[in-house]
């Protein structure tokens, strides 16, 4: 039995090593280039150092301006998150992306909040907007009616922030930053496994934002092109 345990706890011990090695590097920089992961970006400073950064990005083919109506109406109460709502809504979020931009959803200001669930029991805080540039969010504590700070109550904090830039393609580069930081060892360790289900989250959320607004660019150019 003592062997059993043993070689089932080197087995998950190698497992571990190597997604840190191979997996965890390649998840936590998806789709980003070097200059992109270093980059300073609005809301680098709401979660000041020492802190976890990871970031992401992606092409789209279409102009920010077109993006960004898509990034503006995230919520669960709002346009949802374009991402696995099956998945989401297993845990009760009552989230339904939306395939289209809706107008009464495109009013966000700094101290807004974007719900993480129908139920508005959580979310996050605007902390930062640029339009047309950068949507900076910080995890709230809604009861304090203030951001998460790490040294306070949970001991962590969170920073989430969407840039768009534009790409040599005349396109846009969509990145998704996250800035993450603990006040204790206990909570580093019990949120831990959150990084992998954020990555297979946030890739999606970056997908469906690609892909809705591709589309809506086609249906404009198409409307508006001569032989319309």
């Amino acid at each position: 039995m003592r062997r059993g345990l043993m070689a089932s706890a080197a087995v998950v011990a190698a497992a571990v090593v190597g997604y840190e090695g191979w997996a965890g590097p390649w998840q936590r920089h998806w789709g980003a280039t070097e200059e992109e992961r270093h980059v300073r970006l609005a809301g680098d400073e709401q979660v000041a150092e020492p802190a976890t950064q990871v970031t992401r990005a992606i092409t789209i083919q279409a102009p920010p301006a077109a993006v960004w109506p898509w990034i503006v109406q995230l919520g669960a109460d709002r346009g949802g998150f374009y991402s696995y709502d099956w998945l989401e809504n297993l845990f009760g979020l009552g989230i339904h992306s939306a395939a289209e931009v809706v107008e009464e959803w495109q009013r966000l200001a700094v101290g807004d909040v974007v719900h993480a669930n129908r139920a508005r029991s959580g979310g996050w805080y605007v902390v930062a907007l640029q339009p047309g540039e950068a949507l900076v969010l910080k995890v709230a504590d809604l009861h304090a009616g203030c951001p998460l700070d790490r040294d306070e109550q949970l001991k962590w904090e969170f920073g989430w922030t969407f840039a768009l830039r534009p790409a040599p393609s005349g396109g846009t580069r969509l990145l998704v930053r996250e800035r993450t930081a603990f006040g204790s060892a206990l909570t580093r360790a019990v949120m831990a496994p959150i990084g992998a289900v954020s990555f297979v989250m946030t890739r999606r959320m970056m997908l469906g934002i690609k892909a809705r607004a591709e589309a809506a660019q086609r249906n404009s150019l198409s409307v508006h092109s001569p032989s319309a």
